[in-house]
């Protein structure tokens, strides 16, 4: 397989979906990875796996219907492999296969079988200091924009999943582009306050416009930096419960198609109104995990 990714928005011709087939139990708090897991873990609402699978079955409809080539996971037993961005992303013509938290190496066995359709030279693992999952890194033309955080205190934040290491490797790999990173707002136990990923907080979509939430960002200047670039009419800014519900966390099929959360009107309606097709898939149980539809889909190849 060619990988071919320039961006977040050309045209999807394959990707990789998640599947939440044999999800296991619900986890412990001990277990869950995020603050807004364990509120649901604690509230007794935590998605059933019956109920997930019936959103991500709704989603590989609609790419299907936009004929995109969708590969799947290898089914583990009682393990989540749901989120198919974390563990590894697409730039250029090279699959980046992430460091990510050891509870979950096992998902990464479990899609080698398209690996293995990729040359080897195209397939790079990072060192192990370096720190890095998709959801944070969204390359954009001639920008690779990354979600961190550098603060001294990063080992005490399991929401903190890309480090400064992983930026430098990143920007040595790919000399080519500007390397931008952003540090995200982290908390382990407040959902509100916590940016899990880039994609949490802001998107670009289209060809020149994005979603934005301030807050996502411990960095004013950050954030500012990001609505000069997109310009300030082309930005969708979402609240602090938008961000919460993932509101940003939607993925392009094309610059003109979107799959998008049933229950997201407010955007939905801008989307529409600034000439996108909005496909509306039912998400809203996969979303209590702190993901949604870019965090489970993994493009490998775009126009």
């Amino acid at each position: 397989m060619k990988l071919h990714i320039q961006n977040e928005t050309s045209r999807l011709r394959a990707v990789i979906l998640g599947t939440a087939e044999s999800n296991g139990p619900t986890p412990t708090i001990e277990e869950a990875y995020d603050p807004k897991s364990i509120q649901h873990i604690k509230a007794g609402t935590y998605p059933k796996e019956a109920d997930m699978i019936k959103e991500m079955e709704a989603v590989a409809d609609v790419l299907k219907k936009y004929d995109v080539k969708v590969y799947r996971p290898e089914i583990i037993k009682d393990y989540n492999q749901i989120f198919a961005r974390d563990i590894s992303f697409v730039i250029d013509d090279k699959i980046i296969i992430a460091n990510i938290l050891p509870e979950r190496e096992r998902e990464v066995d479990a899609i080698e079988y398209v690996w293995e359709s990729i040359s080897k030279e195209n397939r790079i693992t990072l060192p192990e200091e370096c720190h890095v999952e998709g959801g944070d890194v969204m390359p954009w033309n001639d920008y690779i924009f990354i979600g961190t955080y550098s603060g001294e205190d990063y080992a005490d934040y399991i929401t903190a999943r890309t480090n400064m290491d992983a930026v430098i490797a990143i920007q040595e790999l790919f000399p080519h582009k500007t390397v931008k990173p952003f540090e995200l707002r982290k908390s382990n136990t407040e959902p509100k306050d916590n940016a899990l990923h880039l994609d949490c907080c802001f998107q670009p979509i289209g060809k020149n416009k994005a979603i934005l939430h301030k807050n996502g960002f411990l960095v004013e200047s950050e954030y500012q930096w990001l609505v000069d670039f997109f310009g300030k009419e082309n930005v969708f800014e979402i609240t602090k419960d938008e961000m919460y519900n993932m509101n940003s966390n939607i993925f392009s099929i094309s610059e003109e198609v979107i799959i998008s959360e049933r229950n997201f009107t407010r955007l939905n309606t801008w989307l529409r109104e600034q000439g996108f097709t909005v496909e509306e898939v039912a998400y809203a149980e996969i979303a209590k995990q702190e993901g949604l539809l870019r965090c489970s889909t993994m493009p490998l190849v775009r126009d």
